[in-house]
Protein backbone atom coordinates (compact mmCIF):
# COMPACT_ATOMS: atom_id res chain seq x y z
CA UNK A 1 0.00 0.00 0.00
CA UNK A 2 2.97 2.10 0.57
CA UNK A 3 4.40 1.40 -2.55
CA UNK A 4 0.76 2.47 -3.99
CA UNK A 5 0.40 5.51 -2.27
CA UNK A 6 4.01 6.69 -3.89
CA UNK A 7 3.70 5.86 -6.89
CA UNK A 8 -0.21 8.21 -6.67
CA UNK A 9 1.84 10.67 -5.06
CA UNK A 10 4.13 10.81 -7.85
CA UNK A 11 1.37 10.87 -10.16
CA UNK A 12 -0.60 13.57 -8.82
CA UNK A 13 2.81 15.76 -8.35
CA UNK A 14 3.69 15.17 -12.62
CA UNK A 15 0.19 16.59 -13.55
CA UNK A 16 0.77 19.59 -11.73
CA UNK A 17 3.61 20.25 -13.71
CA UNK A 18 3.21 22.54 -17.12
CA UNK A 19 3.39 19.91 -19.71
CA UNK A 20 5.27 22.35 -22.20
CA UNK A 21 9.04 23.18 -20.58
CA UNK A 22 8.95 26.60 -21.91
CA UNK A 23 6.60 28.90 -20.16
CA UNK A 24 8.50 31.65 -20.50
CA UNK A 25 11.04 33.31 -22.43
CA UNK A 26 14.51 32.36 -22.67
CA UNK A 27 15.84 35.65 -21.39
CA UNK A 28 19.57 34.55 -22.12
CA UNK A 29 19.43 33.75 -25.66
CA UNK A 30 17.18 37.39 -26.00
CA UNK A 31 20.52 38.68 -24.40
CA UNK A 32 22.68 37.05 -27.01
CA UNK A 33 21.03 38.19 -29.77
CA UNK A 34 20.31 41.59 -28.99
CA UNK A 35 24.66 41.50 -28.19
CA UNK A 36 24.84 40.24 -31.35
CA UNK A 37 22.40 42.95 -32.83
CA UNK A 38 24.23 45.72 -31.36
CA UNK A 39 27.77 44.67 -32.65
CA UNK A 40 26.89 45.01 -35.84
CA UNK A 41 24.59 48.04 -36.11
CA UNK A 42 24.98 50.41 -38.49
CA UNK A 43 22.21 52.68 -38.41
CA UNK A 44 20.18 53.54 -35.72
CA UNK A 45 20.81 53.19 -32.01
CA UNK A 46 20.23 50.75 -29.83
CA UNK A 47 17.82 52.35 -26.65
CA UNK A 48 16.04 50.86 -23.45
CA UNK A 49 12.80 50.73 -22.84
CA UNK A 50 10.33 49.76 -19.94
CA UNK A 51 12.18 51.49 -17.35
CA UNK A 52 9.71 50.17 -14.91
CA UNK A 53 9.32 46.50 -15.43
CA UNK A 54 11.87 44.18 -17.33
CA UNK A 55 13.87 46.18 -19.60
CA UNK A 56 14.56 45.74 -23.51
CA UNK A 57 16.17 46.68 -26.23
CA UNK A 58 15.16 48.58 -29.19
CA UNK A 59 16.69 50.30 -32.32
CA UNK A 60 15.59 53.57 -33.09
CA UNK A 61 16.33 55.74 -36.16
CA UNK A 62 14.86 59.08 -36.66
CA UNK A 63 13.51 60.17 -39.93
CA UNK A 64 16.37 60.83 -42.68
CA UNK A 65 14.74 62.89 -44.64
CA UNK A 66 13.72 66.54 -44.15
CA UNK A 67 10.75 65.99 -42.12
CA UNK A 68 9.48 63.16 -39.93
CA UNK A 69 6.15 61.94 -41.57
CA UNK A 70 5.04 59.47 -38.53
CA UNK A 71 6.40 56.88 -36.41
CA UNK A 72 6.77 52.86 -37.31
CA UNK A 73 6.96 50.26 -34.57
CA UNK A 74 8.48 47.40 -35.89
CA UNK A 75 8.28 43.47 -34.63
CA UNK A 76 10.68 40.65 -35.87
CA UNK A 77 9.72 37.33 -36.63
CA UNK A 78 10.84 33.83 -34.66
CA UNK A 79 14.15 33.55 -33.04
CA UNK A 80 15.55 36.67 -34.66
CA UNK A 81 16.46 40.18 -33.18
CA UNK A 82 15.36 43.70 -34.39
CA UNK A 83 17.97 44.64 -36.93
CA UNK A 84 17.67 40.91 -38.50
CA UNK A 85 19.70 41.48 -41.83
CA UNK A 86 17.17 39.36 -44.09
CA UNK A 87 14.04 40.97 -43.45
CA UNK A 88 13.38 43.10 -40.31
CA UNK A 89 16.75 45.50 -40.71
CA UNK A 90 16.98 46.91 -44.13
CA UNK A 91 12.90 47.58 -43.42
CA UNK A 92 13.51 49.61 -40.79
CA UNK A 93 16.24 51.29 -42.62
CA UNK A 94 14.05 51.94 -45.73
CA UNK A 95 11.54 53.65 -44.37
CA UNK A 96 13.84 55.62 -42.30
CA UNK A 97 15.09 56.83 -45.46
CA UNK A 98 11.86 57.40 -46.91
CA UNK A 99 10.48 59.76 -43.74
CA UNK A 100 9.48 57.44 -40.97
CA UNK A 101 10.72 57.58 -37.61
CA UNK A 102 11.62 53.62 -37.00
CA UNK A 103 11.62 52.11 -33.52
CA UNK A 104 12.11 48.03 -33.99
CA UNK A 105 11.74 46.01 -30.40
CA UNK A 106 13.45 43.21 -29.56
CA UNK A 107 10.62 40.53 -29.05
CA UNK A 108 11.05 37.76 -26.60
CA UNK A 109 11.90 34.61 -27.59
CA UNK A 110 12.34 30.72 -27.40
CA UNK A 111 15.40 28.21 -27.47
CA UNK A 112 15.80 27.80 -31.55
CA UNK A 113 13.46 24.31 -31.89
CA UNK A 114 10.41 25.86 -30.48
CA UNK A 115 7.60 25.38 -32.50
CA UNK A 116 4.48 28.07 -32.59
CA UNK A 117 2.30 25.91 -29.23
CA UNK A 118 5.79 26.32 -27.49
CA UNK A 119 5.39 30.64 -28.01
CA UNK A 120 1.71 30.72 -26.78
CA UNK A 121 2.17 31.18 -23.51
CA UNK A 122 4.87 33.77 -24.16
CA UNK A 123 2.64 36.02 -26.55
CA UNK A 124 1.65 37.79 -23.58
CA UNK A 125 5.01 39.17 -22.84
CA UNK A 126 5.22 41.35 -25.86
CA UNK A 127 2.06 43.20 -24.91
CA UNK A 128 3.80 45.79 -21.85
CA UNK A 129 6.52 46.16 -25.24
CA UNK A 130 4.04 47.55 -27.84
CA UNK A 131 2.32 49.90 -24.64
CA UNK A 132 6.04 51.06 -23.95
CA UNK A 133 7.05 51.63 -27.92
CA UNK A 134 3.64 53.53 -28.60
CA UNK A 135 4.02 55.37 -25.32
CA UNK A 136 7.74 56.26 -25.94
CA UNK A 137 6.85 58.02 -29.68
CA UNK A 138 3.63 59.98 -28.14
CA UNK A 139 6.21 61.44 -25.18
CA UNK A 140 8.26 62.61 -28.20
CA UNK A 141 4.89 63.93 -29.74
CA UNK A 142 5.49 61.62 -33.26
CA UNK A 143 1.93 60.53 -34.53
CA UNK A 144 0.78 59.04 -36.84
CA UNK A 145 1.66 55.60 -35.62
CA UNK A 146 1.68 52.45 -37.81
CA UNK A 147 2.74 49.26 -35.97
CA UNK A 148 4.08 46.40 -38.12
CA UNK A 149 5.08 42.86 -37.69
CA UNK A 150 6.40 39.89 -39.21
CA UNK A 151 5.68 36.40 -38.79
CA UNK A 152 5.52 35.38 -35.26
CA UNK A 153 5.72 39.03 -34.07
CA UNK A 154 2.48 38.82 -36.43
CA UNK A 155 0.69 36.64 -33.56
CA UNK A 156 1.88 39.27 -30.88
CA UNK A 157 0.63 41.79 -32.51
CA UNK A 158 -2.63 40.58 -33.28
CA UNK A 159 -2.80 39.40 -29.75
CA UNK A 160 -2.28 43.08 -28.73
CA UNK A 161 -5.17 43.97 -30.98
CA UNK A 162 -7.15 41.11 -29.91
CA UNK A 163 -6.84 43.00 -26.36
CA UNK A 164 -6.95 46.98 -27.17
CA UNK A 165 -8.38 47.11 -31.04
CA UNK A 166 -6.80 50.37 -32.58
CA UNK A 167 -6.04 52.12 -29.70
CA UNK A 168 -3.14 53.90 -30.13
CA UNK A 169 -2.15 52.90 -33.74
CA UNK A 170 -3.77 54.26 -37.27
CA UNK A 171 -2.48 51.11 -39.57
CA UNK A 172 -1.25 47.76 -39.17
CA UNK A 173 1.12 46.18 -41.53
CA UNK A 174 1.18 42.47 -41.18
CA UNK A 175 4.09 40.46 -42.99
CA UNK A 176 3.50 36.42 -43.29
CA UNK A 177 0.69 36.46 -41.02
CA UNK A 178 -0.94 33.22 -39.82
CA UNK A 179 2.69 31.37 -40.04
CA UNK A 180 2.44 28.51 -37.94
CA UNK A 181 3.97 24.79 -37.55
CA UNK A 182 2.66 21.36 -38.71
CA UNK A 183 -0.43 20.39 -36.99
CA UNK A 184 -0.36 23.60 -35.19
CA UNK A 185 -3.42 25.70 -36.15
CA UNK A 186 -4.02 29.08 -34.98
CA UNK A 187 -5.06 29.51 -31.56
CA UNK A 188 -5.89 33.33 -31.70
CA UNK A 189 -8.44 35.01 -34.64
CA UNK A 190 -7.67 37.47 -36.95
CA UNK A 191 -9.18 40.54 -35.19
CA UNK A 192 -9.37 42.77 -38.48
CA UNK A 193 -13.03 42.68 -38.11
CA UNK A 194 -13.42 44.35 -34.92
CA UNK A 195 -10.30 47.28 -36.20
CA UNK A 196 -11.02 50.35 -38.11
CA UNK A 197 -7.93 51.17 -39.13
CA UNK A 198 -6.17 50.43 -42.62
CA UNK A 199 -4.37 47.12 -42.57
CA UNK A 200 -2.06 45.52 -45.31
CA UNK A 201 -1.67 42.29 -45.43
CA UNK A 202 1.41 41.35 -47.54
CA UNK A 203 2.80 37.63 -47.84
CA UNK A 204 5.42 36.37 -50.30
CA UNK A 205 4.47 34.64 -53.28
CA UNK A 206 6.54 31.48 -52.11
CA UNK A 207 5.49 31.96 -48.05
CA UNK A 208 4.19 29.02 -45.98
CA UNK A 209 1.01 26.84 -47.20
CA UNK A 210 -1.04 28.32 -44.01
CA UNK A 211 -0.35 31.79 -44.88
CA UNK A 212 -1.64 31.06 -48.35
CA UNK A 213 -4.52 29.17 -47.06
CA UNK A 214 -5.59 31.49 -44.77
CA UNK A 215 -5.59 34.61 -46.99
CA UNK A 216 -9.01 34.46 -47.86
CA UNK A 217 -9.90 34.59 -44.87
CA UNK A 218 -7.63 37.66 -44.05
CA UNK A 219 -9.26 39.58 -46.54
CA UNK A 220 -13.12 38.80 -45.61
CA UNK A 221 -12.23 40.38 -41.68
CA UNK A 222 -10.55 42.79 -43.41
CA UNK A 223 -13.50 43.76 -45.59
CA UNK A 224 -15.84 43.50 -42.79
CA UNK A 225 -13.57 45.88 -40.50
CA UNK A 226 -15.16 48.19 -43.60
CA UNK A 227 -11.21 50.69 -44.49
CA UNK A 228 -11.38 50.97 -48.05
CA UNK A 229 -7.63 51.59 -47.83
CA UNK A 230 -6.86 47.89 -46.43
CA UNK A 231 -4.89 45.94 -49.03
CA UNK A 232 -4.05 41.89 -49.73
CA UNK A 233 -0.72 42.15 -51.69
CA UNK A 234 1.24 38.80 -52.53
CA UNK A 235 5.03 40.24 -53.41
CA UNK A 236 6.41 38.46 -55.94
CA UNK A 237 8.74 35.43 -55.96
CA UNK A 238 9.40 36.26 -52.07
CA UNK A 239 9.45 33.28 -49.45
CA UNK A 240 8.21 33.85 -45.71
CA UNK A 241 11.15 35.24 -44.97
CA UNK A 242 11.48 37.93 -47.56
CA UNK A 243 15.06 36.42 -48.43
CA UNK A 244 17.24 38.63 -51.02
CA UNK A 245 13.90 40.27 -51.37
CA UNK A 246 14.22 43.05 -49.32
CA UNK A 247 14.11 45.88 -51.07
CA UNK A 248 10.88 44.67 -52.67
CA UNK A 249 9.76 44.41 -49.06
CA UNK A 250 10.54 47.97 -48.28
CA UNK A 251 9.16 49.12 -51.88
CA UNK A 252 5.84 47.40 -51.67
CA UNK A 253 5.23 48.79 -47.68
CA UNK A 254 6.36 52.47 -48.52
CA UNK A 255 4.14 52.50 -51.31
CA UNK A 256 0.72 51.02 -49.82
CA UNK A 257 1.99 53.96 -46.62
CA UNK A 258 1.91 56.54 -49.19
CA UNK A 259 -1.51 55.76 -50.50
CA UNK A 260 -2.70 56.20 -47.01
CA UNK A 261 -2.89 60.10 -47.73
CA UNK A 262 -1.56 60.89 -44.38
CA UNK A 263 1.37 63.80 -45.88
Amino acid sequence: HAAMSFWAFLLATLCLLPISPAESADQEREDRLTEEMETNLFDGDVISLLPDGETFAAVEMESQADSTRGGIILLHGRGFHADWPENIGPLRVGLSEAGWHTLSLQMPVLEKSAKYFDYLPVLPEAMPRIDAAIAHLKDQGISPVVLLAHSCGAHMAMLWMEQHGDSGIDAFVGIGMGATDYKQPMRHPFPFASVAIPVLDLYGEEDFPAVHRMAPERLDLMNKGGNPLSQQIVSAGADHYFTDSSDQLTEQVSTWLDSLGWD
